[in-house]
């Protein structure tokens, strides 16, 4: 009894989706949903590259580059206030 979706099913999910999204944001939503799909199939695959391309820091490096920046945010710090002079 309920294991056929027909075309009356298809066109009344239609016209509810028109109705909650309005036709302005019809398309973004169906380009977020294409791209949800895409990338869900690729990580189903297993052709996920991101970890091949940038590799999580170690802690060590995570605190090297924190004082790092610390230091250069200081010294932008001290040449501002040094040039008002």
């Amino acid at each position: 009894m309920f294991n056929q979706i027909g075309p009356l099913e298809v066109g009344i999910v239609l016209v509810i989706v028109l109705l909650v999204f309005g036709p302005k944001r019809l398309p973004a939503a169906g380009k977020a949903l294409g791209k949800s799909m895409r990338e869900f199939k690729t990580s189903i695959a297993g052709k996920d590259d991101d970890d091949a391309i940038d590799p999580p820091k170690t802690s060590a490096e995570a605190r090297t580059s924190n004082n790092g920046s610390e230091a250069n945010s200081e010294a932008s710090r001290s040449d501002a206030s040094g040039s008002g002079r």
